[in-house]
């Protein structure tokens, strides 16, 4: 089965937040991406509320209730209470948890799961009460003992974090090398009864690659360089040209 597209809204979000305007319409463009065949929609409410707003969580929840039911809608962020009551409130399929400092651009490194193992089991045991499936951002580095450490949490996936593969957009040999450590990490999470997910940097251009090397991927979430092609292509037909490069026959 092909990895399913979730949408990341962030970026529309910020480009909103230019301007005390209510435009782009965040739920408009989401809208458009399910029509378009995308499996679901990916938030990260951050603190500060610089791209999505805690405003927009229950009008992304509803959109996906009352339009596209057999959608998902995918949350982000770090952990806090206060994050957490947000899940509590909107009910998501599914928690993406990030080990996120508050002032970080945007997530750059997966969990230490040795040293967060108790933290983590506790969050991913509450979310997993209220019938969320967790997720949980993890560096592709290949290493086995990280992804023992993030089965023995509870969690149901890991979102591999595919930054490094991403930029090495002019660097083939150097994407190749990292390539096959997200796909060792991905074996190793099929051996362990983990579900893989993958975010970040993610284009047109290389998700192929990742695809064929990670059969049983089960997600992409992209945002940014979706919301570049958007600019060329309109949402739809960028929609349409992700799902293809994850082996959907669009």
């Amino acid at each position: 089965m092909p990895a399913k597209l979730s949408v990341n809204l962030n970026a529309i979000a910020m480009l909103r937040n230019r301007r005390d305007l209510p435009w782009p319409d965040v739920a408009h463009f989401g809208r458009l991406a399910l029509r378009a065949g995308a499996h679901g929609l990916t938030v990260h409410p951050r603190p500060d509320q610089r791209h999505i707003r805690f405003s927009d969580l229950p009008i992304l929840r509803a959109l996906i209730d009352d339009e596209f039911p057999g959608a998902e809608f995918n949350m982000e962020g770090y952990p806090t209470e206060e994050f957490l009551a947000l899940c509590e409130a909107n009910e998501p399929e599914q928690v993406t948890l990030v080990p996120d400092d508050p002032a970080q651009a945007t997530s750059d490194h997966g969990w230490d799961f040795a040293a967060h193992r108790d933290f983590l089991t506790k969050v991913v045991s509450r979310l997993k009460a209220r019938g969320m499936r967790v997720s949980l951002f993890a560096d592709g580095d290949g290493e086995k003992a990280a992804v023992e450490a993030a089965k023995a949490t509870g969690a149901d996936r890991i979102e591999l974090y595919t930054g490094p593969y991403g930029g090495c957009y002019d660097a083939p040999e150097r994407a190749t090398e990292l390539l096959e450590k997200l796909g060792k990490t991905a074996d190793f999470a099929k051996a362990y009864g983990l579900g893989v997910n993958g975010g970040h940097d993610l284009t047109v251009a290389n998700l192929p690659q990742l695809a064929r090397r990670i059969p049983h991927l089960a997600e992409v979430s992209i945002g940014h360089g979706l919301t570049a092609d958007a600019l060329e292509y309109g949402m739809a037909e960028t929609v349409r040209r992700f799902r293809h490069a994850c082996g959907e026959p669009v």
